[in-house]
């Protein structure tokens, strides 16, 4: 018998413990373990989505999240709490989602692959600009992987020389960003998936940890991460060329989702609320979106597919703007056969025209 399926059969009895007196109460049926394949659970469609590109037919991958729901606050049955207790590995980025931190804390600890460990976040902001977020940390970023060649990238003088918007002083240090009703001290971006380059560099480690689950596909797995690396730089191409010349620089999105985005690319997000959706903003956040959404001639207000456009359109009723999807890639609606390629290079495209790049 293969060595890796004694912790499998050790998992897999906690989690018919766990789930044996939550079958009465709960619809939802555990997920089937196939004994051939390493059971990865993911905490949300991104890493469902690595896992299986990464995984390919050597992994069987389940998501707790369902299509449709919005993954920020997903709450767990018991069944699900089982399959985290049952995986052989769960991946997931602590601090994203409270109940599943709680799964994991509470039931694999040594079977879980948090992402953050592997591409530091970014620190969160709520309401407001992004301009100067995280530039320094990409810089970083760029020399540990091997993107330092990118003169478009660091030479950024147009867009940190922003004193003609009254962000810093005269000594350089940074103005306060406004009020933030949100984000906590300390808190961090998961969002990291939006940049293709970070989101290769973690598929390069989950091959590593799929590896030491299963040690007989380890080429196969080191194999596909190459691939979808090659993959996710090509689409990162396409980014750098495709905004390289635009009109504006600026972007009015529902939230400040596309940080990863926006440093990686030289473009500036201004939110209507914070890091997560369900975040109301103020009448006064409002008033100052649509002043903003004026001063930078923004013709297009973006918002979700799993978020309501109403506050979009409301805006940009007032600067008459479109409205149009930016899709933050967190979860697909139940009728979208997409892919996170093709909803990336649909969010390429509806930059190109929201921000008249040549």
């Amino acid at each position: 018998m293969n060595n890796r399926r004694v912790p499998r059969a050790l998992a897999a009895t906690s989690a018919a413990l766990l789930t044996l007196g939550a079958a009465a109460c709960s619809s939802d049926e555990p997920s089937d373990a196939d004994p051939q394949r390493v059971d990865v659970v993911t905490s949300f469609y991104p890493l469902q989505f690595l896992a299986q590109q990464v995984g390919g037919d050597a992994v069987a991958v389940s998501n707790l999240v369902k299509p449709g729901a919005e993954p920020h606050s997903v709450e767990l049955t018991p069944s699900q709490v089982g399959d985290v207790a049952g995986a052989e590995l769960i991946v997931y980025i602590k601090g994203f989602q409270p109940q599943v931190d709680e799964a994991v804390q509470q039931n694999s600890t040594d079977r879980a692959f948090d992402v953050a460990t592997v591409e530091p976040l970014l620190d969160a902001i709520g309401d407001g600009h992004d301009h100067d977020h995280g530039h320094e940390d990409e810089a970083g970023h760029e020399d540990e992987h091997g993107h330092e060649g990118e003169a478009g990238h660091e030479g950024e003088a147009g867009h940190e020389d922003e004193d003609e918007h009254g962000h810093e002083d005269e000594g350089g240090a940074e103005t306060p960003a406004e009020p933030d009703h949100e984000a906590e001290p300390g808190s961090k971006d998961p969002h990291l998936w939006l940049d293709p380059t970070r989101l290769a560099t973690v598929g390069d480690q989950l091959a590593d940890r799929l590896a030491q689950a299963d040690p007989e596909h380890a080429t196969d797995y080191t194999a596909r991460a190459k691939d979808l690396r090659g993959k996710l730089e090509q689409l990162d191409a396409e980014f750098t060329a495709g905004l390289e010349t635009c009109q504006r620089r600026e972007i009015v999105v529902s939230h400040t989702a596309f940080g990863y985005l926006t440093t990686r690319y030289q473009l500036e997000q201004i939110g209507i609320s914070g890091l997560s959706p369900e975040h109301e903003p103020s009448p006064q956040r409002l008033a100052e979106v649509i002043e903003e959404a004026k001063e930078h001639q923004a013709t297009t207000i973006f918002f979700e597919t799993l978020v309501s456009p109403k506050v979009a359109e409301t805006i940009a009723s007032q600067v008459g703007a479109e409205t149009a999807v930016l899709d933050p890639l967190e979860g697909f609606a139940a009728d979208n056969d997409g892919d996170y390629f093709s909803v990336m290079r649909a969010n390429l495209a509806a930059l190109q025209t929201a921000l008249d790049c040549a």
